[in-house]
């Protein structure tokens, strides 16, 4: 009988060359053509967003301005951190090589930072969950004390002080009193944006011109679909779901149950997406993997037996799955597929 495996919950080889490299293939968008560019359209190859264009519809100037503060030090309490410090572009808008994020005054944080992208199909935010809509998620960071460190109100004081600020918000909400919500729509016209469906695999789904699988590749899709696609879902590649994948016999950090408050949710996360995971390890919630390697070691071997653990990773009553050499040779093939180079190199969202 075969094993539905999922064990690519947490699984992701680190690619940083392409990040560094890549940028000589990317798209040039001109000043002159920036304004055509900036409208969501939704890939034909995905569902139906769940961002709420018409409470918050996107425009050029709105998307600017958000981008703007993504990138502005001055949101944070010391004018040393942005949320670009801890999302780069280059790494799909996730931490490169960071295991987790780290804040003003040199605080380190007690999980990884998520890439951001595609975030307008999702409902709930954060590793466990405990945000359910896409404008609220820039408060945690901007208020988190080990992350930027400010309050609501001083930062708004700030962006009222700003010699640009004013006019800009009032162009884009009508309004020069700056507000919170207006500062969060903002935000989320810049990250409702960020969306990543030009890879390979998305290239070849299209059946466009040019766009074939290696042997490799298309092996290791094939063990994908067979054993991981029931948690890493097509064309997202996550189900949103929530797992506990063995890293601990009692989890340090309880996950969702500090959400939930039941003892069933306790060191379960959300199921990360595979999408431009080549290039935004490390890996786990609190990245404790650096390299392909220790991933494989650990669902090789070096799953605990969690009260939670996934039952698909319970083998004869051990915990484990085991991956021959030429299954991940494969698998990793396939994995490199989702690299959205054109995506981590979009003029529209690097900070030049």
């Amino acid at each position: 009988m075969q094993v539905s495996a999922k064990f690519l919950i947490f699984f992701i080889p680190i690619g940083c060359i392409i990040a560094l490299t890549a940028f000589q293939y990317a798209p040039k968008v001109s000043r002159s053509n920036l304004a055509d560019s900036i409208s969501f359209k939704q890939p034909s190859n995905f569902p139906v967003p769940a961002y709420d264009l018409k409470h918050n519809p996107i425009t050029t100037k709105g998307f600017l301005l958000g981008k703007a503060l993504f990138y502005d030090p001055s949101l944070s309490a010391d004018g040393t951190v942005a949320c670009g410090n801890c999302h780069q572009a280059s790494a799909a808008f996730a931490n490169l090589g960071s295991a987790v994020s780290k804040g003003i005054k040199g605080c380190k944080g007690s999980r990884n930072a998520p890439p951001l992208f595609n975030l307008a199909w999702q409902k709930e935010y954060m590793w466990d969950g405990r945000i359910n809509a896409m404008q609220l998620v820039p408060v945690n960071a901007l208020t988190n004390p080990c992350e930027m460190g400010n309050s609501i109100d001083k930062l708004l004081l700030n962006l009222q002080k700003d010699n640009s600020y004013p006019s800009r918000f009032k162009e884009v909400f009508g309004s020069s009193k700056i507000t919170q919500q207006m500062v969060l729509d903002a935000l989320s016209q810049f990250t409702a944006m960020l969306i990543s469906a030009n890879s390979k695999y998305d290239r070849y789904m299209r059946h466009e011109a040019g766009a074939s699988f290696t042997l490799n590749e298309e092996a290791g899709y094939e063990f994908f679909k067979q054993k991981c696609a029931s948690c890493h879902t097509e064309p997202l590649f996550t189900d949103l779901s929530y797992r506990n994948n063995g890293l601990e016999e009692t989890s340090i950090d309880i996950g969702r149950d500090s959400l939930t408050h039941q003892r069933s949710d306790n060191g379960k996360f959300r199921v990360p997406t595979l999408r431009n995971i080549e290039i935004t390890g490390p890996y786990m919630h609190d990245g404790r993997f650096y390299s392909l390697k220790e991933v494989l070691q650990h669902y090789n071997a070096g799953m605990k037996k969690h009260a939670n653990l996934d039952k698909v990773f319970t083998q004869n009553q051990q915990p484990g799955i085991a991956i021959s050499a030429t299954e991940q040779t494969q698998i990793i093939a396939f994995l490199k597929t989702l690299t959205d180079v054109d995506f981590i190199n979009d003029r529209r969202f690097n900070n030049h």
